[in-house]
């Protein structure tokens, strides 16, 4: 996709990418996800082989500087390493799994996207660029770590050292990022997902209700309605968009939820469990265990040593 190009050409070199690694593990002293001087921006950090991890990222990109992740969804496959980034324009859960070791810690920026920004420059970009009105939306995109994605990431984590390049600098450079996205191979599919149009948009405003009221009882048929869709029609849209029926998704949130909960306080797996729409927790505990593979005690304990104190305490 040629949009508004860059004048200036930016290469890649090894030098370049050693210096990312540098910077980022500067930035990431601990593991699990680190805190920067811009809200949303973090540096993740992990030490360990990751297998089949339930994960219900919020929208945003991440760029993997030092080993690998990959995404599975609905038998597809999300890859984010040296070479690719990973976009996630809709919240969706998939599960996913990693590369890293002590001698070469995993070392990723996760950049949470401003929403009421990347909508105004998508807007922007579709005025110059019509055409991609007609992309189908995506959830997750998996693209090429182009030259000028890396260079806009170097300049992140630079000013990111210093907190008066953070303050003065780091805003524009997150407006850049953003737009370096929404241009990049597969940004016309986020784009379209972004703009909430047609049926897509549909399905990502219904996306949005959801969490608002995912603690109360949800009416699959009342969605539909909103939406403007039959139910069959409102299932079909929703599964393509999201890999999951809207109970599947609903209850992936309700289980995330959950977790960070249980991780950042004292109440009891009952009060939880009821906090989040459950009426047995009983049920929980089961559908808990189901989806990640360990118990509630177990994964608190897993989400405090892989996740950090950032993501226990936001």
């Amino acid at each position: 996709m040629n949009v508004l190009p860059n004048p200036m050409s930016v290469e890649r070199t090894p030098g370049m990418r050693r210096m990312l690694v540098d910077l980022a593990a500067r930035l990431a002293p601990r593991a699990g996800y680190n805190p920067t001087g811009l809200a949303a921006v973090r540096i993740i950090r992990s030490e360990e082989v990751l297998h089949d991890v339930p994960v219900l990222y919020r929208p945003g990109a991440v760029f993997v500087l030092q080993g690998r992740k990959q995404g599975m969804l609905e038998g597809e496959i999300y890859l984010y390493d040296e070479d690719h980034y990973l976009a996630v324009s809709v919240p969706v859960p998939f599960r996913m799994e990693s590369v890293a070791s002590p001698k070469d810690p995993l070392l990723a920026v996760y950049v949470e996207f401003d929403l009421p920004l990347a909508a105004e420059i998508a807007a922007d970009v579709e005025t110059h660029s019509p055409a991609l009105a007609d992309a189908r939306a995506k959830s997750l995109v998996s693209s090429r770590m182009e030259p000028e994605i890396e260079d806009v990431v170097m300049r992140l984590l630079k000013a990111l050292a210093d907190p008066i390049e953070t303050a003065v600098l780091g805003a524009a450079i997150l407006r850049e990022l953003h737009y370096r996205v929404l241009v990049g191979p597969q940004g016309a599919a986020m784009i379209s997902a972004l703009q909430q149009k047609g049926t897509s948009g549909r399905i990502v405003q219904s996306l949005a209700r959801l969490r608002e009221v995912y603690g109360s009882e949800i009416s699959v048929p009342a969605l539909a309605s909103e939406a403007g869709m039959s139910v069959p029609s409102f299932h079909t849209h929703f599964k393509a968009l999201t890999g999951s029926s809207p109970m599947q998704y609903v209850k992936a949130m309700r289980l995330h939820e959950a977790r960070l909960m249980m991780a950042r306080g004292d109440r009891t797996i009952a009060e939880v469990a009821l906090s989040v729409g459950y009426v047995s927790p009983a049920q929980f505990s089961r559908d808990f265990k189901r989806h990640f593979r360990r118990t509630a005690s177990e994964e608190v304990k897993w989400v405090r040593r892989h996740l950090g104190e950032l993501v226990v305490e936001g």
